[in-house]
């Protein structure tokens, strides 16, 4: 009787603990689905803030880029006309010289010797002209008046010939030794920079066979790049809407050049020359721009990057390159509409201007592009644009 009276005593306690869970749970239920659209409103994220922008629209001219290499307008290789001994070095190494500067000189003592013969070779021979040229006069006055045999005036004409020629010989033999001595001073045959001395003092000089040093012109300095055929036709057809021709320069086209020195500003030059055919191995043309250096910055044998307008000026359409995103293969910008949704549209871009890049295709100019943030939109979604303007020309560009 005890055990029976006990066990539905537990019974009945596990029954109103059982009953108070249940009544607690469903409170907290309750209380939950009282306040769940409360929380639900309070997690609903806010809108991306984006900057979006219209893009700059106006005439603009394409830029194609070519490497190259500056090569100097005057380049010489200094020889000497004479043999002998090197008796003085007239420059320092590396120093600029200008056009008759002496740089070299060989010893003249043998020169001078033979400058001094045929120096009184010319002497002997015009004494001797000046005799004959007497006799002849005095033949013909005999001659005229009966005294003198004529076989005797031929003798004195042929004797004056005969001297008037050997005058002439000695007087190129004195020309030519003139000219060797003054080739034993060798003179800078342009303004320039000189390289390094290749031969010491002492040493035996070849004519027209030993280098001596070298000189190259630096202002100004030439830019040679080579085009491939589509580019040839392009620029001769600008070039001929110009009123010029891409042989002669394009009628001046300006160009500029950036140099392995980013940090460094463009170097203004001009178009000035193309060869007259294409090579055959290549399918290239050499084309030449100009450039002012008196600073002397530039440097014969460097590379650098030139930038040719491939185009005649046309409207375009320039965004920050910030403002276009990549999807697999294909560029796409992300524009906003009205009421802040944001859509996707694929763009075909080209060069870069003024530190835009170009929009060939896939715009029209009116739409409104996010320009910051593009990494926090998506197609779709709804963001809180911040509009600003675009300059003409992106910030830090002058050119």
């Amino acid at each position: 009787m005890v055990s029976i009276a006990n066990r539905s005593s537990a019974h009945l306690k596990f029954g109103r603990r059982t009953l108070l869970r249940y009544s607690f749970v469903a409170g907290l239920l309750a209380a939950g689905l009282t306040r769940a659209p409360g929380l639900a409103v309070a997690q609903q994220p806010e809108p991306p803030l984006v900057t979006v922008a219209k893009p700059v629209v106006r005439d603009i001219v394409e830029d194609d880029e070519f490497v190259g290499r500056f090569e100097a307008v005057d380049d010489v290789s200094v020889r000497s006309r004479v043999a002998g001994y090197l008796d003085e070095v007239h420059f320092r190494d590396g120093a600029m010289v200008n056009k008759g500067d002496l740089l070299f000189t060989i010893d003249r003592r043998p020169y001078q010797a033979a400058y001094d013969a045929a120096k009184s070779q010319v002497d002997v021979v015009t004494s001797l002209l000046e005799f004959a040229k007497t006799q002849l006069d005095r033949a013909e006055q005999l001659a005229q008046s009966g005294n003198l045999a004529v076989s005797t005036l031929d003798d004195r004409r042929r004797e004056f010939l005969s001297a008037q020629a050997q005058h002439q010989g000695v007087e190129a033999a004195l020309r030519t030794s003139s000219l060797d001595l003054e080739f034993t001073e060798i003179r800078s045959p342009l303004t320039g920079r000189i390289g390094r001395r290749l031969v010491s003092p002492g040493n035996l000089i070849q004519p027209d066979s030993t280098l001596l040093t070298t000189i190259v012109a630096i202002d100004p300095i030439d830019f040679y790049f080579d085009i491939d055929e589509r580019s040839y036709f392009a620029y001769a057809r600008d070039a001929r809407q110009r009123g010029g021709s891409l042989q002669e320069g394009s009628g001046g086209l300006d160009v500029s050049v950036r140099l392995a020195d980013n940090t460094a500003k463009p170097f203004k030059g001009k178009l000035d020359f193309s060869e007259n055919r294409l090579d055959e191995g290549t399918g290239t043309m050499r084309v030449r721009a100009r450039f002012d250096n008196t600073d002397g910055v530039l440097q014969p044998g460097m590379f650098g990057r030139i930038n040719v307008p491939g185009s005649l000026p046309h409207p375009g359409i320039l965004l920050p390159d910030e403002a276009i995103g990549a999807d697999q293969n294909r560029r796409i910008i992300f524009v906003v509409d009205d009421a802040g949704l944001v859509s996707a549209k694929p763009v075909r871009t080209g060069p870069r201007i003024d530190g835009y890049r170009v929009i060939r295709e896939g715009m029209t100019g009116d739409e409104t592009v996010v320009v910051n943030g593009i990494v926090r939109v998506r197609p779709g979604v709804t963001v809180k644009p911040q509009m600003i303007t675009l300059p003409p020309k992106a910030e830090g560009q002058t050119q």
